[in-house]
């Protein structure tokens, strides 16, 4: 919970889950994460319930605000059964969702989330989330649907695979993708809602923490900047002997050669291409280190069968 409209939401989304799961399952247990909302306000709204709810919940007071997938994670650290559900607000009135996803996991499925088939966004936010899983899709081996809400289920072998994933620069999303296993999605009709509490510059940060983090965007980047610095200093070298010879340039237009012009040109076109050539080369060093600090897993087991 990270604003005042969760929190004046809190009670129905407890009454609703609540009669939810005791239809259909014997144990459960509530994790709440305050996440910069006064815990007096959440603890007024919890008291009036019934105690049979209220033993059910634990709730996780955050000393300091966080974003909302490292808040995530504090609750996915605590929970303990066999299936876990991150459940948005945006749900609050169909619980009935949670059961739908732990159906649809009895086939086989370890991850099942919900899919809009919208996003409510400016104009300036659409572009954004265009342009960066464009990269995603593009320049990593993830599979990242831009469409899933953060409301899933998880079963305890996922979920203890993907918190191994130990990392500062934390997105959930991919971190799902990243341990794999089985994933299934239901469609909802509710619209994907931007994040009230977080400000476009900070989505845009945000961004490219996770461009640089998971994709290999910037090291290609470099790469077709050296081979376009390339093909700039062959032209500029091509030019500077063209005009020095006839004193006509590649435009086709008379100019002056000057004495020591065209050497210049050519020592520093060769020293651009040299140079972007060495950031190019430098960008491969420093991503095979950050990989490796990262201390990911190599592999990820999912399951085993003896015959």
């Amino acid at each position: 919970m990270q604003s005042h409209r969760e929190v004046r939401q809190l009670a129905a989304w407890l009454d609703g889950l609540y009669s939810e799961l005791t239809k259909n399952f014997s144990h459960f247990e509530f994790v709440l994460v305050n996440n910069g909302c006064d815990s007096a306000s959440i603890e007024d709204a919890i008291q009036p319930l019934s105690e049979d709810l209220r033993k059910n919940i634990f709730l996780l007071n955050l000393s300091t605000p966080v974003n909302r997938d490292n808040a995530i994670l504090a609750g996915l650290d605590r929970a303990n059964g066999d299936y876990t559900v991150v459940f948005e607000f945006d749900f609050v009135e169909k619980p009935a969702l949670v059961t739908q996803m732990w159906e649809t996991a009895q086939t086989g499925k370890d991850i099942v989330y919900l899919r809009a088939k919208e996003r409510r966004l400016s104009p300036a936010q659409r572009l954004l989330y265009r342009i960066f899983y464009f990269i995603l899709s593009r320049y990593s081996h993830l599979r990242i649907d831009p469409w899933a809400h953060q409301t899933r289920l998880i079963s305890r072998r996922a979920l203890n695979s993907l918190l191994r994933l130990r990392e500062n620069s934390r997105y959930l999303k991919a971190n799902y993708a990243l341990v794999g296993y089985s994933t299934a999605s239901i469609p909802v009709k509710e619209p994907l809602q931007p994040d009230q509490a977080t400000s476009f510059g900070e989505q845009f940060r945000s961004a490219l923490v996770v461009v640089t983090s998971f994709t290999t965007f910037l090291r290609s980047l470099l790469l077709w900047i050296f081979l376009f610095s390339v093909l700039v200093a062959v032209a500029a070298i091509f030019n500077a002997v063209k005009v020095k010879l006839t004193n006509v340039d590649i435009f086709g237009e008379h100019v002056e050669s000057l004495s020591g012009w065209a050497f210049l040109v050519v020592l520093m076109s060769v020293f651009f291409a040299l140079t972007c050539l060495i950031l190019y080369v430098m960008s491969i060093y420093l991503s095979n280190i950050y990989s490796e600090i990262k201390n990911r897993p190599l592999y990820i087991i999912e399951s085993v069968r003896r015959f």
